[in-house]
């Protein structure tokens, strides 16, 4: 979004931004190549950008014309 600035999520505010998903799920996602592209830091722990959450989003919209 046009001025707003990119941060880090965590996982669990990402999963809360999807409707609350389950970790399961979002970690079946990531083992399968599905789920957003994360950033692992140093203390293993996992963020998403905000923007690689809504690019990944926008690529999951389905065309309503097919």
């Amino acid at each position: 979004m046009a001025g707003q600035r990119d941060e880090l999520l965590t996982v669990s505010q990402v999963l809360a931004a999807l409707g609350d998903v389950s970790p399961r799920t979002f970690y079946r996602w990531r083992a399968t190549g599905k789920a957003p592209k994360a950033v692992r830091l140093p203390n293993g722990e996992l963020r998403i950008w905000r923007s690689e959450l809504n690019g990944w989003l926008d690529r999951l919209r389905e065309d309503p014309a097919a």
